[in-house]
């Protein structure tokens, strides 16, 4: 069984679709592992996203991770970082497929709804950010 981080964004929580996402991952065969709603602060956005720190969005992406809270999840099942991806869509939702999170509920590239992880190792790193061991069942 795979784990992989889900993250329902600050646009997403706001709309009060919590419910509706999380309905996704379950009804698709992923297990909701752990789960809690957070407040990021500035130092926990820029250390979370600090691979992007060079790139021109890097504040922009932060100041919107702090506008208010997140869910951060562990998802669990058969190949669930690819299934997470997949229940994603582009990370543009005007590319994203019909159907999926993205489409459904996201506002621009910007604020677009969910992160997932994008690979095993990157999903390890991910979710011991926010979890301890004990909190994953």
């Amino acid at each position: 069984m795979e784990q992989t981080l889900s993250i329902i964004k600050p646009d997403a929580v706001a709309k009060g679709v919590i419910g509706k996402i999380l309905d996704r991952f379950e009804s698709n065969g992923l297990k909701i592992a752990a789960m809690k709603k957070v407040q990021l602060s500035r130092q926990d956005a820029e250390a979370f996203y600090a691979v992007h720190a060079a790139r021109p969005f890097f504040n922009d992406l932060v100041d919107f991770m702090v506008s208010g809270p997140v869910v951060v999840s562990v998802l669990e099942g058969e190949n669930a970082v690819l299934k997470n991806r997949d229940l994603m869509g582009a990370t543009n939702p005007k590319e994203a497929a019909a159907g999926t999170i993205r489409a459904d509920f996201a506002e621009n590239i910007d604020a677009n709804a969910v992160h997932g992880s994008d690979s095993l190792e990157n999903a390890k790193n991910e979710i011991a950010f926010f979890f301890s061991g004990r909190e994953i069942s």
